[in-house]
């Protein structure tokens, strides 16, 4: 089982930037592995933001294209970097990774802009 434990939320003004960082238990960037963060705001529904496959292929969600970048940090971290935040960014963001049986989260981490 991959546990996994986001960190790097914090509160930001708008326009500013954050970080985030994801440690898996072992690696995660394995042929058939999808990598990637998801968030949730109070009242919605959670929704994909970003996510590497195991071909390297890059998925941004429209909302956040020019603003945000995905990477793979080590065999066993992934970041997201997260710029020109939006008031409409704040939510509980998670660490996700999809093999080709299980689905991992991580706990998540509060991630709040002002305006």
């Amino acid at each position: 089982q991959v546990q996994l434990v986001e960190s790097g939320g914090g509160l930001v003004e708008a326009g500013g930037s954050l970080r985030l960082s994801c440690v898996a238990s072992e690696s995660i960037f394995i042929d058939g592995y999808t990598v990637g963060w998801y968030r949730q705001a109070p009242g919605k529904q959670r929704e994909k933001v970003a996510s590497i496959d195991s071909d390297g292929i890059i998925d941004l969600a429209r909302s956040v294209k020019g603003r945000f970048t995905i990477s793979g940090t080590s065999a066993k971290s992934l970041a997201l970097q997260m710029n020109s935040l939006k008031p409409e960014d704040t939510a509980v963001y998670y660490c996700n990774v999809r093999t080709r049986i299980h689905t991992y989260w991580g706990q998540g981490t509060q991630v709040t802009v002002s305006s």
